[in-house]
């Protein structure tokens, strides 16, 4: 028995020191519940009292050198391997780094925050509100009861009978003006959804910048002479505005604003339609039916209204001829800005 056990222990230890064993099998094989030397030991019921002691303890030592010889193993093979994947990761910190591209202002973006400077500049400030709206304040507050036909020009996206995605930012105005006193000068820039269809000029998305100014003796001039300078810092100082008289039902008198063709300078040319003009945004007196449902008196103070698509505005100063060309997100596109 003494040499069976001197042969496991050379024969293990000499399996032990090949650098390509599995170290796992040969603690199975040899120290497992079915291992050689767990064999060996079965057997020591044969032999006398007097060799028991000794082939036990010889077993023992056995058992304890290819334990440890496994563990030393084994913490080599580690330690290797981590020399190895550290030389494998080694940072040469002299070699140049990629470049990473670096993102700017999508061109809506550019567009909103020139809007916004112009009118900060002027004393506006911004105002903000939900996107998913009531209908008393996306229609009926601003003088458009259910079943008015301005509904049609807004078809929006319902939730519900009594919610819906906003139509215009018109509504931020009338929350403003029910929670405010007059003076109120506000501009509230933001998405807003219609129904329509997807083509060159119009997406069921797009942005709207709309302003409100109310106190005392608020007139049609204050209006004209406010967008007349908003036309001069976004177009040019050369751009000229003219009024052509429209319906809205929450401004009352209301029209359409064109200005002069910043390409042609009013000649007429292909940018154009040779018209000299642009139509660039909605704009009137606010509607004193609008101003009773805010608890504004209009027989006090008066005001006035405007709204303009950025869209539009980004679309006009950059001579961008398809609007879905600002949603696609192609950067061949978005990298002229």
């Amino acid at each position: 028995m003494k040499e069976t056990l001197a042969r496991i222990r050379a024969e293990a230890l000499a399996k032990i020191a090949d650098t390509s064993a599995d170290l796992e099998q040969i603690r199975i094989q040899y120290l497992g519940k079915k291992g050689e030397l767990t064999s060996v030991l079965r057997g020591m019921g044969n032999l006398s009292a007097e060799e028991r002691p000794v082939i036990g303890q010889l077993a023992n030592d056995i058992r304890t050198a290819i334990e440890a010889a496994i563990q030393s193993k084994s913490a080599e093979l580690k330690a290797k391997a981590l020399d190895l994947k550290l030389k494998a990761e080694k940072i040469d910190v002299t070699v140049p780094g990629e470049r990473i591209p670096l993102g700017h202002n999508h061109p809506l973006s550019i567009v909103q925050r020139e809007l916004e400077e112009t009118f900060i500049g002027l004393g506006f400030s911004i105002a903000e509100g939900p996107e998913v709206e009531y209908d008393y304040y996306n229609f009926q507050a601003l003088n458009i009861p259910e079943n008015h036909p301005a509904r049609d020009t807004q078809d929006t996206f319902y939730i519900t009978d009594n919610i819906l995605l906003r139509s215009q930012t018109s509504p931020v105005q009338v929350r403003v003006m029910e929670k405010t006193k007059p003076p109120i000068r506000i501009i509230s820039p933001g998405r807003v959804y219609r129904s329509d269809a997807v083509d060159a000029t119009h997406s069921p998305l797009f942005h709207q910048c709309e302003g409100l100014v109310v106190d005392k003796g608020i007139t049609m001039a204050d209006l004209k002479g406010m967008l007349e300078l908003f036309a001069k810092r976004m177009f040019g100082e050369q751009t000229k505005i003219r009024f052509r008289p429209h319906h809205f039902p929450f401004t009352e008198p209301s029209a359409e604003v064109d200005i002069s063709c910043f390409v042609c300078g009013g000649k007429g040319c292909r940018f154009c339609k040779n018209e000299g003009w642009i139509e660039i945004l909605g704009c009137g007196m606010v509607h004193p039916f609008v101003l009773s449902n805010c608890n504004i008196d209009p027989e006090v103070y008066s005001g006035f209204a405007f709204g303009v698509g950025i869209e539009r505005v980004a679309l006009l100063k950059y001579h961008i001829d398809d609007m879905r060309l600002l949603y696609e997100n192609d950067t061949r596109f978005l990298d002229q800005f």
